[in-house]
């Protein structure tokens, strides 16, 4: 069954725009978690514009599921993922002035770079996954890198499925496939709801986890943080009948 990792970055920017301790981070990661949520995901950047380096030493005690950090492989969010210790660290390829993630790797391209940051991780213990585009062609070189999993990013699909477009599956269900024949566990995330979400696990159900941010906040509003939540576990249990 796919696991519902919740991601809190658009809390910590609530929180943020005050610049107190409200909403407080620590408290919504543990309700989150009673709630039903299967993991905590947050994305730290070195600008600290959501979620600072601190909040990583304070989630760890609280987080009782699993603990994902997603982020650039840069010197000092190494250096903060190999301290904090989580369950996986998804690594990102961040442009400096992006906004949120909006590509994953070119794992031909960085295969040297992400093997040495892979084997870094691994040997501290640490499952790794790689933000991927919906491609084919990149799967084998992710594998080869030391991987565990790699993450789809979504965004595509969520766009052309909104249009009506249902075919923008195949990419997907095509790069998740093969990743599984090289040993790949296949995550994803970026852009899925509840709108959303059934259908794509319906059509990809060996998709290990997804990690669901700004969607999940934002039906939050009207919703409630523990009926959003469980709005997703049926919807994903339902995907898996």
């Amino acid at each position: 069954m796919t696991k519902l990792s919740v991601n809190i970055n658009k809390i910590a920017t609530i929180r943020n725009a005050r610049g107190g301790n409200t909403p407080n981070l620590v408290e919504a990661a543990i309700k989150i978690q009673e709630f039903g949520g299967q993991g905590i995901t947050i994305h730290p950047r070195p600008d600290e514009r959501h979620i600072r380096y601190q909040d990583v030493y304070d989630l760890k005690p609280v987080v009782t599921t699993e603990f994902n950090i997603e982020g650039k492989p840069v010197d000092s969010f190494l250096e903060l993922v190999l301290n904090s210790k989580p369950e996986q660290v998804t690594l990102v390829p961040d442009a400096e002035d992006a906004i949120t993630s909006n590509a994953g790797w070119d794992t031909i391209k960085h295969f040297d770079y992400l093997t040495d940051v892979i084997k870094t991780f691994k040997d501290a213990g640490i499952r790794t996954s790689i933000f991927l585009d919906p491609n084919t062609a990149l799967v084998e070189s992710a594998a080869k890198t030391g991987a565990d999993r790699i993450e789809l990013y979504t965004e595509m699909f969520a766009s052309e499925y909104e249009k009506g477009n249902k075919a923008a599956i195949n990419s997907y269900k095509e790069t998740a496939k093969l990743a599984l024949e090289h040993g790949l566990a296949v995550n994803a995330g970026h852009d899925l709801s509840l709108d959303n979400i059934e259908f794509f696990i319906k059509e990809i159900p060996e998709i290990a986890e997804v990690s669901i941010g700004h969607a999940l906040i934002s039906e939050a509003l009207y919703l409630g943080l523990e009926n959003t939540i469980q709005a997703y576990l049926r919807k994903i249990e339902l995907a898996n009948l």
